[in-house]
């Protein structure tokens, strides 16, 4: 059982950031089906950048807390935290969404659909599974280099920025 707590404290950033971003991304296809629904296939842009809002809060709060243990909640710290966190976002959902047009209408994964267990399985959600991969990797880089970079906690719960 120690060897197990060992490997999970050893680990902790990295697989808190892979829960979490399984948790965001379950948010943002959930968003973008359930969006596809109300509003229809052919919205998938609109419908991609909605469910990338959503999923966006969901992973800042879920990163600044459990992933990157960035507990201060000074307004300058917040601040610069989200706005990096929002611009770092910002470039991997350019990279998406671009690549989502390219594939979908380009390379036209747009006409693909099946049906598997029940559900139907169109193009633009095998893209975005595709592309959800290229996401995650660049977002963690970013969350851990530039926006989180070398903030720890101290006693009293506040973070610093590590020297």
């Amino acid at each position: 059982m120690s060897r197990i707590k060992d490997i999970f404290v050893k680990y902790k950033e990295i697989l808190t950031y892979v829960v979490f971003g399984v948790l965001t991304t379950l948010v943002n296809f959930v968003c973008f089906w359930a969006l596809g629904r109300l509003f229809g296939n052919n919205a998938y842009l609109l419908n991609n950048a909605a469910a990338w809002i959503i999923s966006v809060i969901f992973a800042y709060v879920t990163n600044k807390l459990w992933v990157f243990e960035s507990k201060n909640w000074n307004i300058k710290i917040v601040a610069a935290e989200a706005a990096e966190f929002f611009a770092a976002r910002l470039f991997s959902f350019g990279v998406e969404e671009g690549c989502l047009w390219l594939l979908v209408d380009i390379f036209n994964m747009g006409s693909l659909s099946f049906t598997f267990l029940g559900f139907e399985i169109t193009g633009q959600l095998i893209a975005k599974v595709i592309l959800a991969v290229i996401v995650v990797i660049l977002n963690y880089f970013f969350s851990k280099f530039v926006i989180f970079a070398g903030k720890k906690k101290n006693s009293s719960g506040a973070c610093k920025k590590s020297e």
